[in-house]
């Protein structure tokens, strides 16, 4: 299995407020989108912006350089799920501890796919689809 190599997009990388995005591009059609630094409500929706323009047929945002992550991240996370579904894009979350710590609180039932490194999210996107999130909660 290779990891991302070559950039795709001519403005990679991206400054934005106190945070770095990169893209890379898998021989899959899958696209790994990387931030660095700080996501939080000066630029999360920036990031997620940035991330499905350049999407493909999946996608995974390594996170895992991330050092803080508000909760305008957790939104526009939402957000990208709600229109990489609408868009029948699979993706993948590679978080740092810092996304783990809020996603422990913001998404305590895992909705969102994660997984702990690049490489296992490739073979997560590369295997079984996933199950649709199910918007109404049931009784446990």
């Amino acid at each position: 299995m290779s990891l991302p190599e070559q950039p795709i997009s001519p403005e990679a990388p991206t400054i934005c407020r106190t945070a770095r995005f990169e893209v890379a591009a898998s021989q899959s059609s899958t696209t790994v989108v990387t931030a660095h630094g700080e996501l939080d409500a000066a630029n999360a929706q920036h990031f997620a912006d940035f991330a499905l323009r350049h999407a493909q047929k999946s996608l995974i945002l390594d996170l895992s350089y991330v050092e803080f992550f508000g909760t305008a991240g957790f939104s526009a996370l939402h957000t990208l799920n709600v229109r990489c579904a609408g868009s029948d894009i699979d993706w993948v979350l590679v978080p740092s501890a810092a996304v783990s710590r809020l996603l422990r609180i913001c998404d305590p039932d895992a909705t969102l796919p994660s997984s702990e490194t690049v490489e296992k999210a490739l073979a997560l996107l590369q295997g079984e689809p996933r199950p649709l999130l199910q918007l109404v909660a049931e009784p446990r």
